[in-house]
């Protein structure tokens, strides 16, 4: 199969793909989707069949205004009418009681459906030209990290599609927020960019964070109710491992964090030290978990991931490949460079990426989530 790629002036072929049940990426504000007719349920068993993706996770059904819900859910509570006036188009997506217009092919057997709205012109346009939602989990082969260019998509997908509508790198780059608000109590099944402190101000009501977040609730035979809920998500082909303070670090749930490695360099607490100190300690961690792994294996290629404000610490040693996520008090900044980043050290071949923990606050829930399901859940506290 060839797989084109359109500008803007393409969106009436690809909207002719998908009518005729095929599949076509699409650009969105936080990662690249991958389209099909999100009421055809042969469209949907497409989408897993190309992304090598388990059928029970869920897709999620974007539309280009709060109009077009209605025909696809049961009713459309006022929490849910709220949080589209504030949010919509952007990045949050909503898990409501579908209607029987949506098949289960696209809800991964579920009587719900996550729904949003892109802040994207031209994926908001290609709905339109469509007259249907368009089903659209991330346009990567399942596991791999999220595509923020179109490049990205065509490198895992190139092949197995018909087309990619291309407009650039997206702006966040990690996947949307998403909220079930199919029972009573909103919760919180995947962090982004629209924070938990932005939903309850909206909502004027607490906002509950699901088991699986705080890692755990994951027993044999759980169901997803979202995507990225179940699987190994968002992983480079290097081993990841993240290094941070060495405490039981209360997280925002009061949820203790559980090392799987505990590193000693001293006998002294970090939490004894000022911030600066702190970030000197885990870099000094990081230097010398990486030159362990160099004494047994010399050629390895070893990447260190880190803030711009502690890049300092790493230079000078030029067995390492020091790369910058971002700003740590701009958490947009990291989230942007994320996935991009993970894609750069598989195309150059990273055999190991070591990398910093950051404020889980805000958009940084988004951020840290991202990062442990990329690093497996591998934390080493020092």
């Amino acid at each position: 199969m060839r797989t084109k790629i359109f500008g803007k002036e393409g969106i009436s072929e690809a909207a002719e793909i998908l009518k005729q049940g095929g599949l076509v990426a699409f650009p969105t504000e936080t990662v690249y989707g991958l389209g099909g007719n999100g009421l055809d349920k042969e469209a949907a068993k497409k989408i897993y069949a190309a992304k090598g993706r388990p059928s029970d996770n869920p897709l999620i059904l974007h539309v280009s205004s709060m109009e077009e819900v209605y025909p696809l859910v049961k009713a459309l509570p006022e929490k849910a009418k709220k949080l589209m006036e504030a949010f919509w188009p952007g990045p949050l997506t909503l898990v409501l009681p579908k209607s029987d217009l949506v098949p289960k092919e696209s809800t991964g057997g579920l009587e719900t459906v996550a729904l949003r709205s892109p802040e994207n012109a031209l994926t908001l346009s290609l709905i339109r030209a469509c007259g249907f939602p368009i089903a659209g989990p991330s346009a990567n082969l399942s596991g791999r990290p999220s595509p923020t260019e179109a490049s990205h998509v065509f490198e895992d997908l190139g092949g197995r599609i018909e087309g990619i509508l291309e407009d650039g790198a997206v702006g966040i780059g990690v996947e949307s927020t998403i909220v079930d608000l199919s029972e009573d109590c909103p919760t919180l099944l995947r962090p982004g960019a629209i924070t938990i402190e932005d939903l309850e101000e909206v909502l004027g009501e607490k906002i509950a964070i699901d088991p699986t977040l705080l890692g755990k609730g994951m027993t044999e035979g759980f169901i997803p109710k979202a995507p990225g809920m179940k699987y190994r998500h968002y992983a480079p082909k290097a081993e990841m491992i993240l290094f941070k303070k060495k405490e039981e670090d209360e997280t925002r749930s009061g949820q203790k964090e559980i090392a799987k490695f505990i590193l000693s360099y001293g006998g002294k607490e970090l939490s004894d030290c000022p911030e600066q100190e702190a970030k000197k300690s885990v870099a000094k961690a990081i230097l010398s978990y990486g030159e362990k792994e160099l004494s047994v294996s010399p050629e390895k290629r070893i990447w260190i991931l880190c803030g711009e404000d502690t890049a300092s610490l790493y230079e000078g040693d030029g067995r390492f490949t020091v790369q910058i996520l971002g700003r740590r008090e701009e958490p947009l900044s990291m989230t942007h460079n994320l996935f991009r980043l993970l894609r750069k050290a598989d195309e150059e071949g990273a055999e190991l990426i070591l990398g910093e923990c950051y404020s889980e606050e805000g958009v940084g829930f988004a951020l840290m989530n991202r990062l442990k399901k990329a690093a497996g859940q591998r934390i080493l506290y020092v």
